[in-house]
């Protein structure tokens, strides 16, 4: 199934998620229409509530389907690590259309756990890394654009504003 993804402004997209508890069959059910629906858009990450559940599970695959062994389920996630910066443009599902550089660190490792509740860490570096970042912020109420200037901001929110009053958002 494909679920909408939910757009800036949606409140589940700005207070902290639960975390997960229950490694079950609808657990595996979420994480497959979660891939299935960050695939439809596009998306090389996904967190939960961009589909409007508040849990603390995203999916990665930066390969967007070329490798089938890069599809990444992240539980609970945590940074552990992270070393250096590097800044690249990024964007989100749930800010359609607009995209600004943000530095992030270079290379991340993360804690988290699979489909099944194993623990386990992984080390990411440039793309990995920022989507490990990214979805993580999603599942503590943070957007990509709590990283730029307050006027950078500011000025997509009115953006936003402005497509929301013409009913185009």
């Amino acid at each position: 199934m494909i679920y909408p993804i939910v757009k800036f402004g949606n409140p589940v997209l700005e207070k902290p998620s639960e975390p997960v508890t229950v490694f079950d069959d609808e657990l595996k059910k979420l994480v497959a229409d979660m891939f299935e629906s960050m695939y439809a858009a596009h998306g090389v990450g996904l967190a939960a509530p961009q589909i409007g559940i508040s849990k603390r599970l995203a999916v990665v695959d930066i390969t967007f389907k070329e490798d089938p062994e890069a599809k990444l389920v992240l539980a609970n996630p945590e940074i552990i690590h992270t070393e250096g910066r590097h800044t690249q443009n990024e964007g989100c599902l749930s800010i359609p259309e607009f995209r600004e550089p943000v530095t992030r660190a270079r290379k991340v490792t993360i804690r988290a756990q699979d489909l099944n509740g194993n623990v386990f860490e992984r080390t990411g570096e440039e793309l990995l890394a920022r989507a490990f970042l990214h979805e993580t912020d999603h599942l503590n109420g943070k957007l990509y654009i709590h990283h730029l200037s307050a006027l950078k901001r500011d000025i997509i929110k009115r953006k936003i504003r402005k497509l929301v009053k013409a009913g185009e958002w």
